[in-house]
């Protein structure tokens, strides 16, 4: 786990004022993990919140009290929580207005002086280059995470917004969200989502870093097949396509007519997912998100589930 920076940017730009709530240690059996962290925001009717410290009660309360709760905190879970886990969390809360003074690799703080062993975690952690969030004594330090993975998402259907929700959480992942129109969308996108739209999407796969990945999914089999040959032409890092054995038959077909080889076409993946768990965007999404998290290539097919 580590500090996502962009989350929180994107917080303060649409909030104005986030509290972060991090599970700074553990002792026993707890929720989550050190590191583990969800931001807090006021609204006119409490608060709205974006991550998971996990545990029910303590996140209710965690982001009940974020802007009033003490820096540090330990909390039995049992007894303080009425929770069966058994273990304790501490948490470290702190609220943002900005994010002028928080470094771009290593975020290191706390009150007075760094202490000793923080100075040795650190000297360590840059000599081997692996930093894991830890506290020592008052002082907390995590590494700055930054979206590493560009994801295209070509279409806003039933199925990309499925996709987008299941995969906006995960900190590594940078989703551009394509489609022709603006009422395709949501009307809230997920925090960190950058929306394009363009009455010509496969316009845009020019624009698309080499090492991006791409979810095909739109409206149109026409558009489906022109972002495959301009993907193919553009090159990519992962490319897969929605669609059933009769759909993806035809498209190898007609990118074959486009100039691609038989070695080309099959970077494509078709179908994406795991079609035993159903054609449901939302069982989609599940199938779609552990392929994406994996890096697998899914080469079972849907059949006839999909169009």
């Amino acid at each position: 786990m580590s500090f996502d920076r962009d989350a929180l940017v994107s917080a303060l730009a649409r909030h104005g004022r986030v509290a972060r709530v991090v599970v700074a240690e553990v002792q026993g059996s707890t929720p989550r993990e050190v590191g583990a962290a969800m931001l807090v925001w006021q609204t006119p009717n409490g608060v709205g919140q974006s991550g998971t410290i996990g545990g029910g009660t303590l996140e209710y309360e965690a982001a009940k009290r974020a802007f009033n709760a003490p820096r540090l905190q330990r909390l039995p879970l049992g007894p303080a929580m009425g929770q069966c886990c058994g273990g304790a969390v501490t948490l470290l809360t702190e609220v943002f207005e900005s994010v002028t003074a928080i470094p771009e690799d290593v975020f290191a703080r706390g009150p007075g002086d760094m202490p000793f062993s923080m100075k040795k975690a650190l000297a360590t952690a840059r000599a081997q280059g692996v930093l894991l969030p830890q506290l020592h004594g008052d002082w907390m330090v995590e590494p700055i995470t930054r979206a590493t993975r560009p994801l295209w998402v070509w279409g806003a259907g039933h199925v990309g917004r499925a996709i987008v929700a299941t995969l906006a959480p995960l900190p590594d992942l940078a989703i551009t969200w394509v489609d022709t129109a603006a009422n395709r969308f949501p009307d809230t996108l997920p925090e960190g989502v950058t929306q394009l739209i363009a009455e010509h999407p496969e316009a845009l796969m020019a624009y698309a870093p080499p090492e991006a990945e791409h979810l095909i999914l739109t409206y149109s089999h026409a558009l489906d097949l022109e972002l495959c040959h301009r993907a193919l032409t553009h090159g990519f890092a992962f490319a897969g396509l929605i669609g059933s054995r009769t759909k993806w038959a035809r498209f190898r077909s007609r990118l074959r007519d486009l100039g691609h080889t038989d070695a080309q076409i099959d970077r494509i993946c078709c179908p994406i997912g795991q079609p035993d768990l159903g054609k449901h965007p939302q069982a989609i999404a599940v199938g779609v998100a552990a392929q994406v998290i994996s890096g697998r290539k899914i080469t079972e097919s849907y059949g006839e589930r999909t169009g």
